[in-house]
């Protein structure tokens, strides 16, 4: 991919309003060649007394007029291209998430929060600029300076010449600086990430860095690379501050020149006093696309830096995706099947499952038990495609899951994982998430069957109370309660609980299964726990461990079976027992 090849498409879309705003900038452009045209006619005939005050009145008047053309028609091309830059960078965001949304897991493992904020952001503003004023400064370093060249040329050509002896410097100097400036902004942008990430981390974890007493390391920790974001920004401001006195000094000697070989051909009488005006205003007009090339080269070199960056991103492809979706499968049945499943996180790590084979009817509901770490939720991660199954390994409704489209398999198989999220929005809206048209009768029904209703109707705002992020001002019970609502809302084939109850006591636990057991008769229903009381009423157990199915059938079975299953229902009797719990 060519680095702007992802903004063609945007150009292409818009490029009407860049036209016009270019037609504007034109126009801008004549209209101030014109002036300096003007003053020479007004001083050459005062010197010649050949104009009286109505003469200087009509020039004056002239004059005025130019200089409101100006301010009209330079608000109109600022309108146009500078509006068109924040459009078109607010539809590279808009493809820029929409991306890291088709992305895999594995992307976001591997990713800091704080470099993705850093390429929405300064990096996504780099290019705006670049593709508004860069452009406008692009158009007006061609038009100005072929019109100057015209006009300094039209008065005096060997003057012209002598102006333009020091310009080449610029052009070494801008190729020397620029590949400096290229190299300094990526640092800058690199350490930006960096910083962004850090201070996003610390805020999300103040409740341990206070419980942890770690202000004062946080704080060495954030200072140490905020100091080498000023740093970078400061090596950065070295090489422009070299960089842009350089090309004001190379511009100030062809003033000198102008202003002494000028003088004299005045003098001699080889050019009027209001050509020598004229000439020294149109080199004023080409100082002007001298720093423009400085200040484009800047926003050049910072624009395709950014650019690099996000096509980095834009480049990656989804490990998972619909390459091999069957179109024609449109809803799911809970019938679930593992063949012969054998997975592992990478190449050289070890398997976390070797050869297992279960399954499910539809309509039943299966429970997965087992020590921490044996993959139990690894399992439910590769049914819902989190991370890819190896293929044919997992069949749902009858389909090898990647025949399964994503939008299908995870409409109709929904998951209320160990790490809830909630949105910092109202518990209505975060229960209605999968289907915000739902009137509020049913997202009360739903809060009732999670047995989190009464809770939320003590909050003063009641179910318009807006959660804080990541819904850190509920407990962790109601948060699952609601995430559970949440699920239950979208009434899918297939639930999966992994865990989702660890965090609300045993009574309330049993109530929500009861009622999910009444509820969700005829649909799917897996569960994740470690407390047998949430999965004795399953229709059948797994007992994972050692990347193998232990044990498999109901509780009663697994009870008389005597093995891992029943020792682990013993121990927690026991513990039931002695907190006065029944079990």
């Amino acid at each position: 991919m060519r680095t702007f090849d992802a903004i063609l498409p945007y150009l292409k879309k818009t490029y009407g309003k860049i036209i016009w705003g270019i037609v504007m900038l034109i126009l801008v452009d004549l209209v101030q060649l014109i002036t300096p045209r003007v003053m020479q006619h007004a001083i050459d005939s005062i010197q010649e007394r050949t104009i009286g005050n109505t003469g200087l009145i009509w020039l004056a008047l002239l004059i005025f007029g130019l200089a409101i053309a100006v301010m009209v028609l330079r608000y109109f091309w600022r309108t146009l291209i500078i509006g068109n830059s924040h459009l078109i960078e607010r539809y590279l965001r808009q493809d820029f998430y929409n991306h890291l949304l088709r992305l895999s897991q594995n992307f976001f493992n591997r990713s800091h929060t704080g470099d993705l904020m850093a390429y929405a952001t300064n990096d996504l503003n780099a290019v705006r600029m670049l593709l508004g004023m860069g452009l406008i400064a692009a158009m007006d370093i061609v038009l100005m300076t072929v019109a100057s060249f015209s006009f300094m040329g039209a008065i005096n050509w060997r003057l012209t010449g002598l102006a333009v002896l020091p310009m080449p410097i610029l052009t070494l100097t801008i190729s020397h600086f620029g590949k400096k400036m290229h190299k300094s902004f990526f640092r800058v942008q690199t350490s930006f990430a960096a910083l962004s990430g850090s201070i996003q981390e610390s805020i999300s974890g103040i409740r341990v860095v206070k419980a942890f007493v770690q202000e004062k390391p946080e704080l060495e920790k954030v200072d140490t690379v905020s100091l080498d974001y000023v740093n970078q920004n400061i090596s950065m401001a070295k090489i422009a501050g070299i960089f842009h006195p350089t090309m004001s000094f190379v511009i100030s000697i062809s003033m000198i020149i102008t202003l002494f070989f000028g003088g004299r051909a005045t003098i001699r009488g080889d050019i009027t006093i209001g050509e020598f005006v004229a000439f020294f205003q149109y080199l004023g007009m080409l100082v002007w696309p001298m720093i423009a090339i400085g200040w484009i080269v800047d926003m050049y070199q910072r624009g395709t830096a950014s650019m690099k960056r996000l096509n980095a991103i834009f480049e990656l492809t989804p490990e998972i995706g619909d390459k091999d979706a069957d179109p024609n499968i449109k809803v799911l049945s809970g019938e679930i099947e593992i063949r012969d499943l054998r997975f592992r996180y990478g190449k050289d790590l070890p398997l976390i499952f070797d050869g297992i084979s279960a399954g499910i009817e539809d309509g039943k509901t299966l429970a997965v038990v087992g020590p921490t770490g044996c993959g139990k939720t690894t399992l439910i991660e590769l049914l819902v495609r989190i991370y890819e199954p190896p293929r044919g390994s997992i069949l749902v409704g009858g389909h090898a899951v990647h025949r399964i489209p994503l939008n299908v398999l995870r409409r109709d198989m929904v998951l209320v994982p160990q790490d809830i999220f909630l949105f910092s929005d109202s518990i209505s809206n975060n229960i209605r998430l999968g289907n915000p048209e739902t009137p509020i009768e049913q997202v009360n029904e739903a809060a009732r069957l999670a047995q989190v209703y009464d809770e939320i109707m003590e909050f003063e705002q009641k179910f318009d109370t807006v959660v804080g992020e990541r819904g850190i001002t509920l407990s962790g019970g109601q948060k699952q309660r609601v995430a559970i609502a949440r699920a239950l809302l979208t009434n899918p084939e297939i639930l999966i609980l992994d865990d989702a109850l660890s965090a609300v006591d045993t009574k309330t636990e049993r109530f929500i299964l009861e009622n999910l057991i009444q509820t969700r008769s005829g649909k799917t229903t897996i569960i994740i726990a470690h407390r047998i009381s949430s999965i004795q009423h399953a229709d059948r157990i797994l007992v994972l461990g050692d990347g193998l199915i232990k044990e498999s059938g109901s509780h009663e079975e697994l009870v008389a079976l005597g093995g891992l299953y029943h020792d682990l229902y013993e121990k927690q009797r026991i513990r039931a027992r002695l907190e006065g719990e029944e079990i």
